[in-house]
């Protein structure tokens, strides 16, 4: 057995450097590796490459998440498919201090599992025939408002598909220098579990990193994980380091305690025909199920500063 616990956050973070890439895991705070994350400033790693699903939340002047090496200037270059709720990254970027890349968010997962499956590149119909193969969306600007650098022209090839002839894009498979994932529970072999939504983005990031760090809740013995708990399987996991309590162990799904958490415990499924308060704001909405095709029957949770697809109007509500 190799035993890849460590016994901190800054010997996790061994061998970061100055303008390295890192794969950051979770939907906005949902998942989001926030003990790493703060090593990240603490270390004060900067001119880094971010591909994470988006840069973190900044609610009420407070940076959750990634946001947080965002607002500290660690971050040169953003690679995601969502930006909106992380006010630094449009300052910076419209300031010209840093580079956005918007990428399909199917297009995101496909590209990281592709980097951990060593597969160089495929090829997919989405935003074929737009500017994410056509080239020309803006990546940086000067600070007066002048686009600076703009995306390349991707190559392009049509299939038949279904019978019929659609336009594909080539996208190429994303490998960084690390990639940082937050897990329920893990094992000392580096297998890991998640919990409800925290299963988002962590299992293709910790497959695309050259080193992958877990930061796990709870640290098991090999053999009290069920194979099929596994999410992601320790092959792809170099170290492994359990959080405190003050580091957000036992809070779930990955989120650090804050202002505006959801009472003293975070995240929290709410009792049946109750809403929840979401900082000061009800939501009404916590019992709504997944929609067909995302994970049929399993309940969203709500999470501090981040709604969840349970806040969809579409979905019809359940119970009082």
């Amino acid at each position: 057995m190799v035993d890849k616990v460590v016994s901190s956050i800054s010997e996790a973070l061994e061998g970061l450097e100055e303008g390295m890439s890192v794969a950051v895991g979770g939907f906005g705070t949902c998942g989001a590796p926030a003990a790493l994350i703060e090593g990240i400033i603490e270390k004060g790693v900067g001119g880094l490459t971010a591909y994470s699903n988006n840069p973190g939340t900044e609610l009420d002047q407070i940076a959750l998440g990634l946001s947080r090496a965002v607002k500290a200037g660690l971050v040169k270059r953003f690679c995601g498919s969502f930006v909106g709720y992380a006010k630094s990254v449009e300052r910076q970027y419209l300031a010209g201090e840093m580079e956005v890349e918007l990428i399909p968010q199917g297009s995101l997962v496909e590209r990281m599992r592709a980097g951990g499956a060593g597969i160089p590149a495929f090829w997919t119909p989405s935003g074929a025939g737009t500017p994410v193969s056509d080239g020309g969306m803006p990546m940086r600007y000067d600070g007066e408002g002048n686009v600076v650098l703009v995306s390349e022209p991707k190559e392009t090839r049509t299939f038949m598909v279904d019978g019929k002839e659609e336009l594909c894009v080539m996208e190429e498979a994303i490998v960084t220098d690390f990639s940082l994932v937050h897990a329920w529970k893990g094992d000392r072999e580096g297998n890991l579990k998640f919990r409800y939504t925290a299963e988002n983005f962590n299992p293709v990031v910790g497959m695309c990193g050259k080193v992958t760090v877990a930061e796990v809740e709870e640290l098991v013995e090999v053999g009290e994980l069920e194979p099929g708990e596994i999410q992601l399987q320790g092959i792809f996991v170099d170290r492994v380091v359990a959080l405190k309590p003050e580091e957000g162990a036992g809070e779930g799904a990955g989120a650090r305690r804050h202002p505006l958490t959801l009472g003293r415990r975070g995240p929290h499924r709410a009792a049946p025909g109750a809403g929840c308060r979401r900082g000061t704001r009800r939501v009404d909405a916590c019992r709504h199920r997944s929609p067909r095709g995302a994970g049929a029957g399993r309940r969203f949770l709500c999470q501090p500063g981040h709604r969840t697809a349970h806040h969809d109007s579409r979905l019809p509500a359940q119970g009082p």
